[in-house]
């Protein structure tokens, strides 16, 4: 199995003070209703499209709480609505009806640049596919989100954090002189380099082999523990599923 340095401490601080004062243990409280400790909130959550016999529901009438420093898995069959959900959750896509909150904040009640900027400060997202930009450089992709965020230590910080996940030799190569792997760990190193409070995976190990998708998911599940962020995962991998605190069973878009 690849061999992938270990990571040390590093506290993280809620730039909240509602959150800061809630503390990661809190009480689950039913959808729709502020908690200071939920980090997500989802309430009637429907997502519906038309197809050509007329509409489509891929979501129906969603109701869950994951609080903070939780770890939750979304499992199901394909096409059961897994992906969608973790869409609608990052605000990427908008709801047919229902509620998403994120640490309070209701995101379909925000404008798409609003639901951006919220996404910027608190959230990090982990693909399937990777999604580095092929013109930047490995230290160049886990730099962006710092400095979309106007960090003046952007360099030092990504450096600092690709080092963290075995890639300090690779600063410079750009993706496509990267192994699969390794484009999955500069992925990672860009998902945590601002210590998001909330981490969505979707997926994170299935372009991966058995090998390097183990080691993946290790130092994703490290990462996090340290930084005491949220974590909310998409995967059908039922051994990766029994990692996290808790999981939830879609099944035809449907809780089960």
């Amino acid at each position: 199995m690849p061999d992938f340095p270990q990571a040390h401490s590093t506290q993280f601080i809620p730039d909240s003070p509602a959150l800061a004062a809630g503390g990661a243990a809190g009480i689950v409280g039913t959808p729709g209703t502020s908690v200071a400790t939920a980090a997500i909130e989802v309430a009637g959550l429907s997502k519906r499209v038309a197809d050509a016999s007329g509409e489509l529901t891929i979501l129906h009438q969603l109701d869950f709480t994951v609080q903070r420093a939780e770890t939750l898995a979304i499992v199901g069959a394909s096409g059961s609505g897994k992906s969608t959900l973790l869409g609608l959750l990052a605000g990427l896509d908008t709801p047919s009806t229902g509620t998403v909150r994120l640490d309070g904040t209701d995101i379909f009640a925000l404008d798409e640049d609003g639901r951006a900027a919220l996404r910027k400060h608190k959230l990090g997202f982990v693909f399937q596919s990777f999604q580095l930009l092929p013109h930047l450089t490995a230290l160049e992709n886990a730099m962006l989100p710092l400095e979309l965020q106007g960090d003046a230590d952007a360099r030092p910080k990504a450096e600092a954090m690709l080092g963290r996940v075995g890639l300090g030799s690779r600063l410079k190569h750009y993706p496509k002189f990267l192994s699969g792997g390794e484009q999955q760990r500069v992925a990672l190193a860009r998902a945590f380099v601002t210590e998001p409070p909330l981490l969505f995976a979707d997926e994170p190990t299935g372009s991966l082999d058995a090998a390097t998708g183990e080691a993946v998911i290790q130092l994703m599940f490290e990462l996090n523990r340290e930084r005491g962020s949220t974590l909310v995962l998409v995967t059908h991998d039922p051994s990766i599923a029994a990692r996290c605190g808790r999981t939830i069973t879609i099944a035809a878009g449907r809780l089960v």
